[in-house]
């Protein structure tokens, strides 16, 4: 039977520009669903050209997700499509609950695949559950824009496309009938004490015996929210840029309006891909930039990121609950320090003296200790961690993340300062330039 929402789904990919170039992933639950749009995606390669593969998430919360994965296998293997069947693991003791832990490490596993696009088989009535999920938590206005039909890829992370979003439930599952499709039903999704599910099969439901156009009215509610949404986005790009960039001119960023400093961190937050920091988290950060002395340094902890503020710049940077602590160094080009990278490139006459490296018994990264000191400059005498970190204008909070290179324990480099005079190759001599990226 030739498909009937084949129409609408074509409409979304042609307007993301789907083509011949792009993997597509489509999330696979194994619900009716996911089973419609991994039907409709597989039936639409030869029109669009694109690569197809799947993706079924296993959380291991119910008896029968083994028999969840090897129906998504089956289903997959049947219209030559390789699927990925990632296993997680929910902490059951999450603060948010057993409901949000899951649909977070979910998302996470499927942010990690290789791929252009993650493909979803979200509805109309998803659309308007999420909607008022959102707003009885007092979501804002980003949060009320709920899902978008296409949301772009940004940096190495997927993007998301929802081609069922504008289709009732009632659509899909009619046109899953028609097709003789199979699916299976998660039992989990029809315990009302779960919060959404309570949402999807009492609160909704009631609400459209009073109104009947409901869902369709929330959804369109959430188009007018994105829009808004959209525009505030705008806003916050022109503030930045008038602020300096990424790392915000202080006095001018007090110039602008509390709801104009708030719109711009959240903007920026979302940037780094962070959760969202709490209504007072934010309000203690605004409060404390618009009355603290501009000289004044700042780090205000915000959850998953930081605001800092020093010497007269404020940025927002991924928050470190730990400090690094050592790694032996065996030569690699790259090595993780923290939330960041160092890099070590090959030179001449510049870095680190090869030579004095290739001859060293051990190479380790250290935290700063107690007492560090360093010599720049061969004609001047050894100074303190702190003088050195004073003149480069590394605020306090990110002394103790400074990466200490030891060669044989003496300190030969220390990320953000430089290279001991000792240690510095000299003209035309093979080096190596290490480069800390926090």
């Amino acid at each position: 039977m030739e498909s009937t929402l084949a129409g609408p789904v074509a409409a979304v990919l042609s307007a993301a520009g789907i083509g011949p170039a792009n993997h597509l992933c489509c999330a696979l639950s194994g619900g009716v669903d996911s089973v419609v749009m991994f039907d409709l995606l597989a039936e639409l390669r030869a029109c669009f050209g694109y690569s197809l593969s799947a993706a079924h998430v296993h959380h291991g919360l119910s008896p029968n997700a083994d028999d969840w994965a090897d129906f998504c296998t089956g289903l997959c293997a049947a219209r030559g499509v390789p699927v990925s069947v990632l296993r997680v693991d929910v902490p059951r003791d999450d603060d948010a609950g057993l409901e949000a832990a899951a649909r977070r490490v979910r998302h996470a596993a499927l942010r990690a695949q290789a791929c252009d696009w993650l493909v979803f088989g979200h509805h109309q009535d998803d659309q308007a559950e999420t909607l008022l999920f959102r707003l009885l938590r007092g979501t804002g206005l980003h949060g009320a824009a709920a899902m978008a039909a296409v949301e772009p890829p940004q940096a190495a992370v997927p993007g998301k496309l929802r081609p069922l979003l504008g289709l009732r439930r009632a659509e899909i599952l009619r046109h899953a009938r028609a097709r003789g499709l199979c699916w299976v039903e998660d039992e989990s999704n029809a315990d009302c004490r779960f919060s959404r599910n309570a949402l999807r099969h009492q609160v909704l439901p009631a609400i459209e015996r009073s109104f009947g156009a409901a869902v369709p009215a929330l959804a369109r509610a959430a188009g007018h929210f994105r829009e808004a949404s959209d525009l505030l986005d705008v806003l916050a790009g022109i503030d930045e840029k008038e602020c300096g960039g990424a790392m915000l001119d202080r006095e001018r960023l007090r110039a602008l309006s509390p709801a104009r400093i708030a719109n711009l961190l959240r903007w920026q937050v979302r940037r780094l891909g962070a959760a969202m920091p709490s209504q007072a988290r934010l309000g203690e950060a605004l409060r404390q930039l618009g009355t603290v002395d501009a000289r004044h340094p700042l780090y205000l902890p915000l959850g998953e990121v930081a605001c800092c503020a020093y010497r007269g710049r404020v940025w927002l940077e991924q928050a470190e609950h730990a400090p690094p602590t050592s790694c032996v160094w065996r030569g690699e080009p790259q090595l993780p320090w923290g939330a960041g990278m160092i890099g070590f490139r090959p030179a001449r006459g510049e870095g680190l003296a090869r030579g004095r490296l290739d001859a060293a018994a051990s190479l380790s990264l250290q935290a700063p200790r107690p007492g560090l000191r360093l010599r720049l400059d061969a004609r001047r005498p050894n100074r303190s961690f702190k003088n050195l970190c004073q003149e480069a204008g590394i605020p306090t909070w990110m002394r103790p993340r400074l990466p200490v290179l030891e060669v044989d324990g003496a300190t030969a480099w220390i990320g953000g300062i430089g290279v001991a005079a000792e240690f510095r190759c000299g003209p035309d001599e093979p080096g190596v330039v290490p480069d800390w990226q926090p």
